[in-house]
């Protein structure tokens, strides 16, 4: 899938491969439904070069102590990977600013009601609503 550029972003994470197919995202598109994807920093950084209707939403957790313990507390990876993905995560928060948004989860249902309202938001966007504009009311 990668060599036919069936991907609209790839990437090598932590050893492991991961992927969005560019049919999901048009299927998608298609349809009108929203789709959330959880991808790191470099597979944000390609789906923006060639995606430009994309919202950016960085979550990070309150603090790198509560990022440790979460990660400790899956009981799933080696210390060595823990550390590697501490070492990740701070490159991954240098690179924040360029998102459209930041979301702190410090509270699980506050995170979910700040990603509700980013998605209210963006549905109110004027550049989504033009059409609806000159449809109902012959507005330019």
């Amino acid at each position: 899938m990668v060599a036919a550029g069936e991907f609209v972003e790839w990437a090598e994470v932590h050893g492991n491969l991961y992927g969005t197919s560019r049919s999901t995202l048009e299927d998608a598109a298609a349809k009108g439904e929203d789709l959330l994807l959880e991808i790191d920093c470099q597979g944000a950084r390609q789906l923006r070069s060639s995606f430009d209707a994309a919202v950016y939403v960085f979550v990070l957790p309150p603090d790198f102590t509560e990022l440790e313990r979460r990660l400790r507390g899956r009981e799933t990876d080696s210390d060595d990977i823990i550390s590697r993905r501490l070492a990740n995560a701070r490159d991954e928060i240098s690179q924040a600013h360029w998102y459209d948004y930041l979301v702190i989860n410090d509270n699980l249902e506050q995170a979910g009601q700040c990603f509700a309202s980013i998605i209210e938001a963006e549905r109110c966007r004027m550049r989504l609503m033009t059409g609806f504009l000159a449809q109902q009311f012959n507005a330019k």
